[in-house]
């Protein structure tokens, strides 16, 4: 299962959650709307940390396997420059 569908439904269960939690308090209705309205909140704040860190986490594994590609690609140049210097001492 993939992260970014993980984080999405634990927010989700989150999110429905302090939803029902509120919804059934036994409180006024001017505290229900202004508890829902802080969860609300809470939870899209926590959203959006979640979110920030999914994309730092693939930003990072994308700047890792960037720097990998490089090193291989480095590492074919020097590979062909070795083989090209073996056929010419070769043919010499």
């Amino acid at each position: 299962m993939n992260t970014g569908k993980v984080v999405l439904g634990v927010l989700a269960g989150v999110a429905v959650g302090a939803v029902l939690g509120v919804l059934f308090a036994p409180d006024k209705g001017s505290e229900t709307r202004n508890k829902f309205s802080k969860k609300g909140s809470d939870t899209i704040d926590d959203l959006k940390e979640k979110i920030e860190e999914l994309l730092n986490n693939i930003s990072e594994k994308y700047e890792a396997a960037k720097e990998e590609a490089g090193e291989v690609i480095e590492k074919g140049k020097n590979k062909a420059e070795e083989i090209k210097r073996d056929i010419k001492a070769t043919m010499n």
